[in-house]
């Protein structure tokens, strides 16, 4: 028997593992059955070369539990090792400098273990004791046991044992007896182990015999040999593809698409990324790209190695350039996992631009599900937005799909305005802005249809990139004004007038909700609506932008300003503002001669101060100047509470505000109830 210390630089390596990586302790089971399927690789290539010349026999690795004895053992029939190896590979342990790394390092234990190649040392976080029985392959040699209990302290002995291969033998310790438990166990294998090239077993195949489930004589294999990813494109059936996303995404409605990659130079890359159908923010974290080393689970965090753009995609990625204990600090800094990236970006728009070639159709019916994903890339990837310029669509109001260049040339014609701008108009609701979309197809425009999550910040650079191009929201102004082709007509009301229609319509705007309306006037023509109500395209495309983007909440305060566009041409207008003249005029004339010669005394004192300097002004001057404002204040709140009370009592002013109101959806509640009682009254 040998007994001695393991080779650390520091007084005991066991508590700093114990401590540190405690928060990822279940790894250690990747850990030991990695190092096992490692052991059977390297027997299976020393037999191709030469260099083994015995049989082969049954190469799987084989996990039990053995809850009396309150153990976990990992078996392989492996390359084992010699007395030699066990002191070179296990108790040598270049450990220099440990604690200020493991300090600086405490939170992230893959890369604590990654740094030290302490995959075995990982079993320690779950066990009071470890034995390893090993015999290696080499003729002649010796089998040995090697055993620690968790301090600097080991014994190993020669033992007999009768098979090739190791033994991990893990005695686990009170605080980790869930590592005990059948079901705990094969939940980890299958997320750690259950596409390695290796057969994994673990315990028997069951069948429902007696009213329950007991095991059979079959070995249940937890892996998948040879997943989709490590066989070549030519060899694997659209099938096959449907078949492994549901392996990795259970219970996940069928893909769109999918991407098979395969790559190696300038680095090794293989797997299959899924276009999957989002329904809700559910299956967008139920699901997640996963990322493997020579088919070893390594995590499903893969920021960095996968564009932010496409963590939103499903599947595989298997690299040997990316470690198997890799930090995220790692994955975000390395220049390989750029190139990955990189390369993966050009992939997926090339595929892409593929099926759009060859399936234009295809395309087009899925285009609603993927366009999440290609306005996100083209918003946060130049390179990518460049590519997928020649294949992203734009959908109109009838349903149609355009490419850019192609909608471009549709509406050049119609959508000019007079000062050479390609005006793209759009709406984001299509039932609740269908008088709006009438408005503009009826004078020859086409409207696009942008109702999606990311569609607000898309127009914005739309914008950008689009050469002397407006995007212009449908209702944002009266249709005339959309696509300005020339001056506008002029309103022909005097400033009495303008004053008496303001107040007069704006008494009598229901109280909606964070909403303002300001009054404005134009002249549309006898056919167009009475009153109309359009929201300013700057405003709203802010508030926008603030529901979605951290730092613009300022703008998601501000209450929705909106317009409420009076018609001068229609006879109902002119009905409104003669009966108005005719009603109030008794009452009005007197107020109007007054504030009158209120406003010429306010000009005649302020040109007398024109040229003065605030301290040369007179102090009765200053008085009277503001006694003057005051009282014009007053008479114009007169005159507004005479308007006010005529509107009042007014059904005609009510009906036709309603009537726009409930044409952008925006009557509700009571006034929708005085609404409906009026019309019957009116009728």
């Amino acid at each position: 028997m040998q007994k001695g210390t393991i080779g650390v630089t520091t007084d005991n390596i066991f508590p700093i593992i114990k401590k540190f990586l405690y928060s990822d302790h279940e790894i250690f089971l990747r850990e030991v059955v990695s190092n096992a399927v490692d052991a059977t690789q390297k027997l299976k290539t020393l037999s191709s070369v030469g260099e083994f010349k015995g049989e082969l026999g049954t190469l799987d690795v084989r996990v039990a539990i053995d809850k009396e004895a309150g153990t976990l053992t990992i078996s392989d029939s492996g390359v084992g090792m010699t007395a030699d190896e066990i002191e070179r590979y296990i108790n040598q342990i270049a450990f220099s400098g440990a604690e200020e790394f493991v300090e600086k390092y405490k939170n992230d234990a893959n890369a604590i273990i990654g740094h030290f190649g302490l995959g075995f040392y990982s079993t320690f976080m779950v066990s009071k004791k470890v034995e390893i029985r090993t015999l290696s392959f080499r003729e002649g040699a010796k089998a040995v046991q090697w055993s620690c209990d968790g301090t600097p302290s080991f014994e190993m002995t020669e033992i007999e044992k009768a098979n090739r291969g190791t033994d991990i033998i893990l005695y686990i310790d009170d605080e980790n007896k869930e590592f005990l438990e059948t079901q705990r166990v094969e939940t980890l294998l299958r997320k750690y182990c259950r596409f390695l090239p290796v057969p994994i077993i673990f315990g028997k195949e069951q069948e429902w015999k007696d009213g329950k489930y007991v095991d059979t004589d079959v070995d249940k294999v937890i892996n998948n040999l040879t997943p989709a990813w490590t066989r070549k494109p030519t060899e694997l059936t659209d099938e096959d593809y449907r078949e492994f996303y549901h392996e990795i995404c259970p219970g996940a409605d069928e893909p769109l698409f999918w991407i098979h990659l395969n790559v190696d130079y300038p680095f090794n890359l293989t797997g299959i990324l899924y276009f999957p159908k989002i329904k809700s923010n559910l299956d967008l974290n139920r699901y997640k790209i996963q990322l493997y080393c020579n088919q070893v689970y390594v995590t499903d965090s893969v920021e960095g190695v996968v564009p932010d753009f496409l963590m939103l995609l499903q599947g595989v990625i298997d690299s040997p350039d990316i470690p198997l204990n890799v930090s995220r600090s790692y994955l975000q800094s390395d220049s390989n996992v750029k190139k990955i990236s990189t390369y993966i970006t050009k992939k997926v728009a090339d595929r892409l631009q593929e099926i759009f070639n060859s399936d234009r159709k295809q395309f087009e019916e899925k285009w609603n599900d993927i366009k999440l994903f290609i306005e996100y890339g083209m918003l946060s990837d130049e390179k990518f937005y460049e590519r997928a310029a020649k294949f992203a669509l734009l959908q109109n109001t009838d349903a149609k799909f355009f490419t850019f260049e192609e909608y471009k040339n549709i509406i050049a014609a119609e959508q000019t305005d007079k000062d050479g701008n390609l005006i793209y108009l759009y709406a984001t609701d299509k039932t609740a802005q269908y008088s709006y979309i009438e408005a503009a197809t009826a004078r020859g425009y086409d409207v696009l249809l942008m109702d999606g999550q990311l569609d607000s910040h898309y127009i914005g650079m739309l914008e950008q990139k689009f050469e002397k191009s407006r995007f212009v929201r449908v209702d944002s102004d009266v249709v005339d004004n959309l696509i300005r082709k020339e001056n506008s007509r002029e309103v022909k009301l005097t400033t009495q007038e303008r004053e008496a229609m303001t107040t007069v319509f704006k008494s009598q705007i229901p109280t909606i909700e964070k909403g303002e309306f300001m009054v404005m006037f134009e002249a549309l023509g006898e056919n167009s609506a009475p009153v109309m109500i359009t929201q300013s395209e700057y405003m709203r495309r802010m508030k926008e932008m603030a529901a979605v983007q951290p730092g613009m909440s300022f703008y998601g305060e501000l209450p929705d300003t909106f317009n409420l566009i009076v018609n001068t041409d229609h006879p109902l207008c002119k009905k409104v503002l003669a009966d108005t003249d005719v009603a109030c005029n008794e009452a009005i004339a007197p107020i109007v001669s007054k504030l009158d010669a209120v406003n010429a005394e306010i000009a005649r004192l302020n040109n007398e101060r024109k040229d003065k300097k605030d301290e040369e002004i007179p102090v009765a001057d200053k008085e009277a100047l503001r006694n003057a404002e005051n009282e014009a204040a007053y008479l114009r709140k007169q005159q507004e509470g005479v308007y006010s009370e005529y509107a009042q009592n007014n059904n005609l002013v009510k009906q036709l505000i309603d009537l726009a109101l409930l044409s952008n959806n925006m009557l509700r509640g009571e006034a929708l109830s005085r609404f409906v009682k009026r019309s019957f009254d009116m009728l």
